[in-house]
């Protein structure tokens, strides 16, 4: 279990530091103000006109980093800070946002896979470790016995939680390319406005990364306890 422990604590650290990051470049970046004016719901509003997509809406969502596009209901929301102001943060998170706006209209793969997955990660999430701690505590270090095929079971759902974090890269780079080059296709922004936008989200898709990463790591440590505690035996 310390290795555990200290396996948690790293990826704790690095996502940490990442996130840190993150918030200091996107602080950084809200005090670039666009050249345009636009706020980013305006500029929300006009990429998805852009793309022939009308029938989503562009709202504003309390808190802070809150942004995020809800395919049930078709809603682009925006955190406040990003929906009323004018500057390369808004406008990189609010491109970003309506990028998978474009990814669900257009059926990408990729985002249809993750959002089929949503319903089943909400309850391997929360079951995974419960059956693995309690498969090794009835005993499946000591063979192929119940406890065995209960932390097994674990593992499996623990897994489909992992691949879903993986799954979850390419749809968040995709949105950001589909941002990026839809800013700089229209305009939208100044050279130095541009990439205060590319690096913001470049920095934010790494939290994605760290994430995955330690999905994976913790994924194969239980895998270590499970599998290389029975053939022990």
């Amino acid at each position: 279990m310390i290795g555990y422990y200290i396996l948690i604590g790293a990826i704790a650290l690095v996502s940490w530091l990442v996130s840190s990051k993150l918030k200091s470049k996107f602080d950084e970046y809200s005090h670039v103000h666009l050249r345009n004016g636009l706020s980013g719901a305006e500029i929300a509003q006009q990429m998805l006109n852009d793309h022939g997509i009308y029938d989503v809406r562009v709202i504003s969502t309390p808190g802070q980093l809150t942004d995020h596009y809800n395919p049930t209901d078709k809603t682009v929301n925006l955190s406040e800070s990003v929906y009323n102001q004018r500057n390369a943060s808004a406008a990189a998170v609010s491109a970003h946002e309506c990028g998978h706006a474009v990814q669900h209209a257009t059926a990408y793969n990729m985002l249809q896979l993750r959002s089929q997955l949503v319903p089943i990660v909400n309850v391997s999430s929360t079951l995974s470790q419960w059956l693995i701690f309690g498969g090794l505590i009835l005993g499946a270090a000591a063979g192929f016995g119940f406890g065995f095929y209960i932390a097994v079971i674990g593992l499996v759902l623990m897994a489909i939680a992992t691949t879903f974090s993986f799954i979850t890269l390419p749809v968040e780079y995709d949105a950001s390319n589909r941002a990026l080059a839809w800013l700089k296709n229209k305009n939208m922004l100044s050279q130095q406005e541009y990439a205060g936008a590319e690096d913001a989200l470049k920095w934010a898709a790494r939290t994605y990364v760290v994430a995955a990463i330690g999905a994976l790591a913790s994924l194969l440590y239980w895998a270590l306890q499970v599998f290389g505690g029975s053939r022990e035996e």
